[in-house]
């Protein structure tokens, strides 16, 4: 829990506050962007809820915080807020809340489908949201997208019986007993609404999962900017080959998507899947250090 001790002078007068235990992962700024930001080297309230809405939005955070950072100066009721996880976007498209320390805040995936639900990537395996899944249709496979964001992989494919799918190249001891590893670098069609396509560059065996023509849930490859307008990758936080994920995400100009839901950062939403081609455009040009 957040200590009001250990309050950072950073954060707005007011109840809700972010302590030292913030590990900057940005996942508060992301569900309650009107009260957290970032800071220097924590995230922060920005401002205090202005109406009940913001205030159940900072709630929401709180539950999702992979550290437990965030406080209140007044005991609060959080039954709700845990109970808005998974949250519903659009099309079947669920966030899912909930981040572990272990991805470092790494945001998670629900598509719910007649075929079988698909979970992308793992979010803490917190007991709430692992029976509100299973009241919503359980798991049929968990697309582990690449080995930073594995989290509670296991205990989740234990609870809700689902195998795994992954990458060979990204496979190491924590995810040895992952069922279906795959490899090479063609897309891999799982099912008929979804293809798995790898994209390596991030890490050796990174994937991308694209659902339909509309939804490419991206991992660590691609995410929005700050203000959702453009598609960005992290030069910064690729661990594994620049030139490589420059590549990969020349390849995905084969694809058609509107959305990119990524495990780290901001959605991108585009008007069209046009649009997104567009802003893929412009995200390689900057890549490839052209502008």
């Amino acid at each position: 829990m957040a200590r009001l001790r250990d309050r950072l002078p950073g954060n707005a007068p007011g109840d809700f506050y972010v302590d030292r235990s913030c590990i900057d992962c940005g996942t508060c700024a992301g569900v309650a962007p009107e009260v957290f930001a970032a800071g220097d080297g924590h995230h922060l309230v920005r401002r205090q809820p202005e109406d009940a809405a913001a205030e159940r939005r900072a709630e929401m955070a709180v539950v999702a915080c992979p550290t437990a950072s965030i406080g209140s100066t007044r005991k609060r009721d959080l039954r709700p807020a845990a109970a808005a996880f998974p949250e519903p976007l659009e099309g079947g498209v669920w966030f899912l809340g909930y981040t572990a320390r272990a991805s470092f805040g790494g945001w998670s995936w629900l598509i719910r489908r007649p075929e079988g639900n698909v979970m992308v990537d793992s979010p803490r395996a917190a007991g709430p949201l692992l029976s509100r899944i299973e009241a919503l249709g359980g798991v049929a496979l968990l697309v582990l997208t690449h080995r930073d964001d594995v989290a509670d992989h296991e205990a989740i494919a234990r609870r809700l019986r689902c195998p795994r799918v992954m990458h060979e190249a990204d496979v190491d001891r924590d995810t040895r007993r992952v069922e279906r590893q795959v490899g090479g670098t063609d897309p891999i069609p799982l099912a008929h609404d979804l293809l798995l396509i790898p994209t390596p560059g991030h890490t050796p065996g990174h994937c991308v999962l694209l659902k339909g023509d509309r939804f490419l849930f991206a991992g660590d490859h691609l995410s929005a900017s700050e203000d959702g307008a453009e598609l960005e990758a992290s030069r910064e936080y690729c661990w594994h080959d620049w030139s490589e994920q420059v590549r990969s995400t020349e390849r995905l100009l084969d694809h058609r998507f509107s959305w990119v839901l990524p495990g780290h950062g901001r959605i991108y939403r585009g008007s069209s899947p046009a649009s997104a081609r567009a802003a893929l455009e412009r995200c390689l040009a900057r890549m490839r250090g052209t502008r």
